[in-house]
């Protein structure tokens, strides 16, 4: 295949050669006058055969790429304020399109409408005012109008949370540094609040400069992956260990870079599920063909939202990946019941040398015994659905009944700071639970000697 693509190319050259000296053999005998005449009219043609064919092929691409291009077909964004941009850009497309087609179309037009031709003489205009005012104004209006409406944009896009804006309750707030070449992930525990960290922490057990002695740091925790839950106003705090990166999330539309020594953030609400986003692409050709990664899955199937880094940050840039899910308020609550024991300080600095709290009886922080208080209450559930499964009737309402105190008191214990209230969730669950699952002790029948009857005896007459 390879030797007859270079033959085909060997004899293309020379056909192409060989119709060039026939020409210049042609220009000899007819004249230089002529010969010039009909090359105008020939590479005029050319031109406009050209740019016909050049703008189609632009026309066609575009239609063709539209599965791929973000704002079109299923890549429609995901986030409350996507839509915004995409209107930003596709209102900026249009306007750059008429204004590209028009110009090319023109450049090859005059090209072929004005050639050198017999009997033709070149006009010469010094100026033209009205020409020069139409395009001075309509440009201008135009770019008034893009101006405008891009920092309005930018201005709603970028406002960052207001002071009476709860975190916990109104947005949720998470950490993101970047490093050569991985992003360092942070969450901050159920009080909602990271703690505060230093360059000069930075250690072989501390990737982030925790500082140790700020117990908002104590349930902090570091995930291999973003879980965010949909609906809700995500802040992310944006920072870089060594280099420049930048924090991307292309279905979102979240662009930001990360700055050496100058914290950077952006705020969004994702409003699409990882599984709703699947259903979506199933539905188009292009995602139905065999993963790459994974060939026992379709495009779709595999499909994950991800965080990239935007900028060029070394040899190891590709490989700057995370998976980002965006799952139902209910099923985010189970991933974070699942993940806050594992408390980046209880699994690497708790009990150490560089525990501050170290003469604290391990189980004793108030982190500790809050996670233990969990741990119960879901003892206690765990058995009463397990009884639950075997049970029917009356017994089965009882137990449905428990349930739901049980599951009231588990709420409570993932969420509350209190480990008093955490206690009292805990000992409610185990009530709840001992109501239907407690056996009553057996009752024995006392041992009667003899049977004592009540007669009334009539009285004999004397």
């Amino acid at each position: 295949m390879t030797w007859l693509l270079l033959i085909i190319i060997v004899l293309a050259t020379v056909f192409i050669v060989q119709i060039a000296r026939a020409r210049e053999l042609a220009s000899l005998v007819r004249g230089e006058k002529a010969e010039e005449f009909e090359r105008n009219n020939f590479h005029a043609g050319l031109g406009m055969v050209f740019v016909i064919g050049f703008l189609l092929t632009c026309i066609v691409s575009f239609i063709y790429y539209i599965p791929y291009l973000l704002g079109w077909g299923p890549n429609t964004a995901a986030s409350l304020h996507g839509p915004m941009v995409d209107s930003v850009f596709n209102t900026t497309l249009f306007f750059t399109s008429i204004v590209f087609f028009g110009c090319q179309f023109a450049l090859f037009f005059f090209a072929w409408k004005f050639r050198g031709q017999k009997g033709r003489r070149a006009k010469y205009w010094a100026h033209d005012d009205r020409l020069e005012m139409i395009w001075m104004l309509v440009p201008a209006i135009i770019m008034t109008f893009l101006v405008v409406s891009g920092l309005q944009a930018w201005n709603e896009i970028m406002a960052d949370v207001t002071p009476e804006e709860v975190a916990g309750e109104d947005y949720m707030e998470i950490e993101a540094t970047g490093m050569q070449f991985a992003w360092l992930l942070r969450y901050p525990g159920r009080d909602q609040k990271l703690g505060t960290k230093h360059f000069t922490k930075i250690d072989g057990t501390n990737p982030l400069g925790q500082d140790w002695t700020d117990k908002k740091n104590i349930d902090d925790f570091h995930p291999s992956e973003i879980v965010l839950p949909v609906g809700k106003k995500v802040r992310v705090r944006i920072n870089s260990r060594d280099v420049l990166h930048n924090f991307y999330l292309p279905q979102f539309r979240v662009k930001m870079d990360a700055v050496p020594g100058m914290p950077t953030y952006f705020v969004f609400t994702p409003v699409v599920t990882s599984d709703s986003m699947r259903n979506r692409y199933k539905n188009y050709d292009n995602w139905n063909i065999p993963d790459k990664q994974n060939p026992d899955k379709k495009r779709w199937e595999a499909f994950e939202y991800e965080l990239a880094c935007a900028e060029l940050c070394g040899r190891g840039h590709y490989s700057m990946r995370r998976v980002l899910k965006v799952v139902t308020l209910e099923e985010y609550a189970e991933w974070f019941d699942g993940i806050e024991a594992t408390s980046h300080y209880l699994n690497n600095v708790r009990g150490t040398d560089k525990d501050p709290f170290k003469d604290v009886e391990k189980g004793q922080l108030d982190f500790e015994q809050l996670l233990a208080q969990k741990e119960i209450v879901k003892a206690e559930l765990a058995s009463l659905q397990e009884a639950m499964a075997a049970a029917a009737g009356a017994s089965l309402s009882k137990m449905e009944e428990a349930e739901a105190k049980v599951l009231a008191a588990l709420k409570i214990a993932r969420t509350t700071l209190d480990v008093d209230a955490a206690k009292k969730a805990a000992a409610d669950a185990k009530a709840a639970t001992m109501s239907v699952l407690a056996q009553p002790e057996p009752i024995e029948a006392p041992v009667m000697d003899s049977v004592t009857t009540n007669t009334v005896s009539e009285e004999q007459p004397s």
